[in-house]
């Protein structure tokens, strides 16, 4: 009798380490205090975040994520954004987290979206950073979520590119993102570094979304920091668009900034960030 039940003990525990698995993103905990979510853009690793959390409050339990496919996180079969979103779900309800703080960039500012809406009773407050609900929308106007697939004659090209192809693509990719030379080379290593189906069929989900239906849900004040490049008027206004439905927000641009708003202008980012977490007006 014993011996099952210490047989049984043991199951449980499996059981609940299991439930516990996350395979869609790995998490890094640091500090103490309300739990704030670090959401990192598409192809970045959670160190994206390094110099964020060093410069902004130490009164926080920072949760850092990292996506599968990207640093050293093993890849998953697709859906990819969708298991990543279900995933965070759960590993918020598992963990029991309330008064959460999400501070997303890019594909990160989609994710905290998503979970703004769907959790709004354990939301206190969202950061996006230069994140659009419908990127399609700017990028490909009047094209259905449904006509995007992952067959598609471009995925095939960038699946097909050798090393060198793929390499001169991210060069490419990284000098459109940030001002900064060592940055660049930073985030071109780390496209080179992303496993090639996440980075083809990965893209190929978000092009599908479309959260801006999802901003009416959001009851958490929102802060939205977007990046002055390629013309600040524009930007406002695509902003000012596409986040409509959103009820309890405040746009800011960034002077002089292109994509990681926290590698160009990194004071005018901690500076604002700080305030709003603070509650202060900005």
């Amino acid at each position: 009798m014993k011996k099952l039940t210490t047989l049984m003990t043991l199951l449980l525990v499996f059981t609940a380490a299991h439930s516990q698995e996350h395979t869609s993103f790995a998490s890094e905990i640091q500090g103490a205090g309300s739990p704030v979510l670090m959401l990192p853009g598409f192809t970045s690793p959670g160190e994206v975040w390094d110099e964020t959390i060093a410069n902004i409050s130490s009164d926080y339990e920072y949760h850092i994520i990292t996506y599968a496919g990207f640093g050293d996180v093993p890849p998953i079969e697709m859906p990819w954004y969708s298991t990543i979103k279900n995933e965070l779900l759960e590993y918020i309800n598992q963990r029991g987290l309330n008064g959460i703080i999400l501070i997303g960039h890019s594909m990160g500012g989609n994710l905290a979206v998503d979970l703004a809406a769907s959790l709004q009773d354990k939301i206190s407050r969202v950061i996006l950073v230069d994140a659009i609900p419908c990127m399609r929308e700017l990028m490909m106007p009047g094209i259905a979520a449904e006509q995007i697939q992952y067959d598609s004659p471009y995925n095939e090209q960038v699946l097909g590119m050798n090393d060198e192809a793929f390499e001169q693509m991210a060069g490419m990719m990284s000098e459109n993102m940030t001002m900064l030379p060592d940055k660049k080379e930073l985030l071109k290593n780390w496209i080179l570094n992303s496993d090639r189906e996440t980075y083809v069929y990965g893209y190929t989900d978000l092009l599908k979304l479309d959260l801006r239906e999802s901003l009416k849900a959001i009851t958490a004040p929102v802060l939205i920091l977007g990046a002055s490049f390629p013309d600040r008027d524009v930007v406002m206004s695509n902003f000012s668009d596409q986040y409509d439905n959103l009820s309890d927000k405040t746009i800011l641009i960034a002077p002089e900034s292109k994509h990681f708003v926290m590698f160009d202008a990194p004071e005018w980012f901690y500076e604002n960030v700080n305030a709003f977490l603070a509650g202060n007006e900005l």
